[in-house]
């Protein structure tokens, strides 16, 4: 099998790892990858969030499996581009993976469904988010709704630090559009466990449980 992982980071590293273990994978290239992916894989100079780019790449290398890691190009649809050119592809489309592009969808989606999540509210007014915050205990946690490379999130110490960062998401757009509508929730505390599955929309397997540890 001829194979691209699209990503560059740690967790793109693991995956090339453990697919050139694999005897099926014959060429397993990466895009953009990094200096470590070098050693395992071919790495190819293409933005993991350029998705016009990287289907065309991949139909005219012809790859038997594109593997699409990365929240950004997921939850801009690549999964979706990689099948209507007719590549196969593993990773959610943008459908799904909007869990993880809007907090606001997946906070609702939570409510919904009863599954237990911190109380929150949802905002896409700035003065709205401010008069909000004079009724709530402190610390309490600001969320940019879209993704800004795991730096869109806040947690204040104190109604000062909460209002400052609600006008650097909205009103500075300090993570772009990614802090138009913000999401503010109460601060929990205690020890954090990660445990991620996949998911054919059938079957589930779970994968080894996981501490990420801030």
């Amino acid at each position: 099998m001829k194979v691209l992982v699209v990503g560059g980071g740690g967790r793109e590293h693991v995956i090339c790892w453990k697919l050139k273990q694999d005897p099926r994978v014959t060429d397993l290239y990466c895009a953009p990858g990094n200096g470590g992916i070098a050693s395992i894989a071919t790495c190819v100079d293409i933005k993991a969030t350029d998705i016009e780019g990287m289907v065309e790449y991949a139909k005219k290398e012809q790859f038997d499996l594109v593997f699409v890691a990365p929240d950004d190009p997921l939850a801009m649809g690549m999964v979706d581009k990689m099948e209507e050119a007719g590549l196969r592809a593993f990773g959610p489309k943008a459908n799904a993976a909007i869990i993880e592009g809007s907090k606001a969808f997946s906070k609702q989606l939570m409510k919904k469904y009863s599954i237990p999540t911190a109380k929150y509210e949802i905002f896409t007014d700035e003065q709205a988010a401010l008069d909000y915050l004079e009724t709530q205990p402190m610390p309490i946690v600001i969320k940019c709704d879209g993704l800004a490379l795991g730096k869109g999130v806040i947690i204040a110490q104190n109604l000062d630090e909460a209002k400052q960062a609600v006008k650097d998401m909205m009103e500075d757009q300090k993570f772009g559009s990614a802090g138009s509508t913000i999401v503010i929730e109460e601060c929990m505390t205690g020890p954090e466990l990660t445990v991620l599955a996949f998911s054919d929309g059938n079957t589930c397997v779970p994968m080894v449980s996981s501490r990420d540890h801030k």
